[in-house]
Parts: C-alpha cells; structure tokens; sequence
C-alpha cells in the first residue's frame, strides 16, 4: 500500500524555515527570540492568539497534584470578555463594568438556559442561591469559586480585573497546560510582561508533592504557525528578576 508523506503549505514551508525547527536537537531559544520568531512566522490575516504551551512534572492522577489559578495579565489578553454578576445590588457592579447583574432573577434566567456571559462573578451571600444552577454553570467553566476570585465582596474590584485581564489557567488530565498570553498585535514588550506574569504564578502555584523539575517543556505558538521551544533556564531567570 502507498505511502504519502503529509506535505505541508508553502506558508508552513515559509513559517518553519523562519522558526529553524530542528526537533532532532531539541533546540531551544530564549523567551525574548522565541517571541520574535513566532511573530516572524506568523502568516494569517488576521489578530491571532499567542499562546504558551507548558509541559509539568506533576502527577495529573493525583487530585492534590493539579496546578490551577487565577493571574492578571498586565498587558491585557486582547479580548472583550462579557462579565455576569449575581449580587443584591446590580447597580454597583454595572457601574463597575458588568455586562449583566441582577440577584435571583439572573438565576432564573441562567436556570432558562440563558447564558449571554463568557465569565460570571458572585457575591458570596448569593451563593446558596446559585447552587441550583451549578450543574448547568459548572460543565461550562463558568461557577463562581473562590479560589478564582470569582466569589468577592468587593464586586467593582472582581469586575475590574476580569475586564483588565484577568484570566484562568487549569493543568489538564495530560499535566499540561495552555493559555493565550496576548496577540499578535502586541508590542514584543507587552507579550513578554504577560508570559513571565503566567510563569511567575504558576510557579507559586506549583503543588507540595511534586518532585524533579516543575517546568518540564515550554512552547510558544501562534495560530497556524510551529511552536518554537522556550529554554527554561532563562525564562526562570527573567521570572525571578520580573
């Protein structure tokens, strides 16, 4: 039976001669290249997302293992992100920035099947309330939890980082995880701010059994474009002067 070997596009052929991809030697480069050659690879029309890519040296079958937190980009994510809050009194959090606010009516509507949010924020005394739509907020991503900075009292301040930049990171069942950390529009300086923010959260959220290296592999990737490796010696270094 033939072969055929998958061939890629000349706009690929172009992305992969500028990135120099050797996955023989493992090549890494520096946070500051690796952001400059994803950039310089990129060929869509359109604002993409870079995103980073980061293998971890943990046991993702182990519940106490999983690497998951919250961090505020300082340079934004470049998104429009639609906030929801479920409070006693919406006027505060629509002066703070909410796009929707209400208390047990919003409930009814999200009970509805009405979900026009891409983030919801709850005060904790309406808690008890939104439990009867966790199960239609929870497979979504989308329950308030305290551990994410979406259950505050000080509702403008959690409207406020959500609409700043604000965004969530999660390790998967692989013990990976991925985030967007800005687009390609973004100034080298901005993208760089948001990937050492990333890391340096990370590493503090790295879990008490875990042993060898915690950063075991790092990429840095636009849409359609190859990833280009990170070395993470010198991203480690930038972390802990950042």
């Amino acid at each position: 039976m033939q072969q055929f070997r998958k061939k890629h596009t000349k706009n690929m052929q172009k992305a992969l001669k500028v990135v120099n991809l050797d996955k023989s030697t493992k090549k890494t480069t520096t946070v500051a290249d690796a952001i400059a050659l994803v950039k310089q690879a990129a060929f869509v029309r359109f604002d993409s997302t870079i995103e980073i890519a980061v293998r971890l040296g943990i046991d993702p079958k182990q519940s106490s293992q999983a690497v998951r937190g919250v961090v505020l980009l300082p340079s934004g994510t470049g998104k429009s992100v639609k906030v929801a809050v479920v409070c006693k009194d919406k006027d505060v959090a629509i002066a703070a920035g909410a796009d929707v606010a209400g208390g047990l009516e919003l409930i009814d509507e999200i009970a509805d099947g009405n979900i026009n949010f891409d983030l919801c924020i709850a005060t904790p005394d309406m808690m008890g309330s939104l439990g009867r739509v966790a199960k239609i907020l929870g497979p979504k991503g989308l329950m308030p939890n305290p551990r994410l900075g979406t259950v505050a009292v000080d509702i403008a301040k959690a409207v406020l980082n959500a609409k700043a930049g604000q965004i969530e990171f999660r390790s998967d069942k692989g013990g990976a995880l991925n985030a967007g950390v800005g687009k390609l529009s973004f100034s080298n300086d901005n993208l760089l701010a948001n990937i050492l923010a990333l890391v340096d959260a990370l590493l503090k959220a790295k879990p008490a059994g875990t042993r060898g290296e915690f950063l075991r592999s790092v990429f840095l990737s636009s849409t359609m474009t190859p990833s280009v490796m990170i070395d993470i010696a010198d991203l480690v270094s930038q972390v802990k002067t950042y």
